[in-house]
């Protein structure tokens, strides 16, 4: 079927009628606002898709927190990771992607994301830890990462795992139909500067569910109205990393994965997978 343009992403079927998302799609582009391509609105099929893979991915986490504690290696959580996965008929998405080497990522304390589960790093009483899965179920990917607290920690860690959870949840109420990223974004942001915390900036959320890692970019940061229009039918991450101190990171040159707060003071995340509905946001994942 012939297709035609208009100066952007969304292209509308020649000879068919334009439907209401067309038309505020169209209203955003013709005002030079970025627009999705209709490659990333999901089917309701494709989103049932997303949603079976994400019942798996939030029973991967619950599994770590009926499990981890002090003592244990980070490589007995990827095993218990890799071996639910499997059993599921489901397959971890990390495991040799771009060459990383475990089923899931093990952050730990100023590790802000992408550890790698080892048998030589072992968790200690107060320590901070991110574990972040990503499934494959019949080609449909689905992304989450939960902070765990090991035993008693410090009142300046428990506030910060806490108010890194609050960043996600401001972050997706900010998430309305035909939004855009930088509103949620500009929430984050906001919320983190308010309790005296920064925000990661070189890391993003991203689309999903199709491929791992798709548009758009989900910035933890920015200004209201910039970014993507997000409508119905786009799936994506909201993955807020908030540091305790600056929000400069780098990346552990013994492993290119690692990646770590230049001052070395705590980082925490958390993330879900969200459908964009009519309505607002469904999440997916949790």
């Amino acid at each position: 079927m012939g297709l035609f343009k208009k100066k952007g992403n969304w292209f509308v079927p020649k000879g068919q009628p334009l439907t209401e998302m067309d038309k505020k799609i169209l209203y955003w582009q013709d005002k030079g606002k970025l627009v999705p391509r209709r490659g990333l609105i999901l089917t309701p099929g494709q989103i049932e898709g997303v949603r079976r893979s994400g019942v798996i991915n939030t029973a991967l986490l619950d599994l770590v927190a009926e499990n981890i504690h002090a003592g244990m290696t980070t490589n007995e959580i990827d095993k218990l990771v890799h071996e639910y996965t499997i059993s599921h008929g489901a397959t971890p998405a990390t495991l040799g992607f771009e060459g990383f080497p475990k089923s899931c990522c093990v952050s730990i304390n100023e590790e802000v994301c992408h550890g790698i589960p080892s048998d030589d790093v072992v968790l200690e009483e107060g320590d901070i830890v991110n574990v972040d899965v990503t499934t494959i179920l019949d080609g449909y990917y689905a992304d989450a990462s939960r902070m765990y607290i090991i035993g008693k920690t410090t009142p300046a860690k428990e506030r910060l795992v806490r108010v890194a959870k609050e960043c996600l949840e401001v972050g997706i109420a900010a998430c309305k139909p035909y939004c855009f990223v930088g509103d949620i974004g500009n929430a984050i942001q906001e919320h983190a500067h308010k309790n005296g915390y920064t925000v990661v900036r070189d890391l993003c959320g991203h689309g999903v569910g199709l491929k791992f890692h798709e548009e758009p970019e989900v910035e933890h940061f920015g200004k209201k109205g910039t970014g993507m229009l997000l409508v119905p039918g786009m799936v994506f991450t909201i993955e807020p990393m908030i540091n305790m101190g600056k929000w400069q990171v780098f990346i552990d040159e013994e492993n290119n994965w690692t990646v770590v707060t230049e001052d070395e003071k705590p980082s925490a995340q958390w993330e879900h997978t969200l459908v964009m509905t009519e309505t607002g946001v469904e999440i997916l994942t949790h």
